[in-house]
């Protein structure tokens, strides 16, 4: 249920695994600007996860999330590799991964701290479903 506030990158090194999801990785902060702006122009809300390949819950929760972006199309789903772009977590504040932030025109909405696969379906399922 938790997040990774350490890091133990004796674990594994490769990157967290989305595919087959509709997932958008973000390695720069040029990305997430036009991915951001792409879905305030369709009016979609952006569902922006940051985690760490190091971190052991997010690798847990990476699948669920991918599923989630098949199941909401009319979301965007982002994730953000911290240690990738390790100034750009900072400006947003991540004390730990995973942390799923829900953005609508630029702002942010709501915010889940650690992998609780029960409330990150809620608030994503809200979400879906209001928009």
């Amino acid at each position: 249920m938790g997040g990774c506030v350490g890091k133990d990158r004796s674990i594994v090194e490769d990157k967290l695994d989305f595919k087959g999801g509709n997932v958008h990785v973000i390695t720069t902060k040029e990305d997430w600007d036009q991915k951001v702006a792409e879905a305030n122009k369709d009016g979609k809300i952006v569902v922006a996860n940051f985690s760490a390949s190091w971190c052991g819950p997010c690798r847990v929760i990476a699948p669920v999330y991918a599923e989630m972006s098949k199941t909401y199309p009319q979301l965007m789903f982002l994730t953000i590799d911290v240690d990738d772009l390790m100034d750009f977590g900072s400006t947003w504040d991540i004390r730990a991964t995973p942390t799923f932030f829900f953005l609508k025109n630029g702002q942010q909405i709501d915010k889940l701290v650690g992998a609780n696969k029960p409330e990150l379906e809620k608030k994503v399922q809200a979400l879906g479903d209001g928009s």
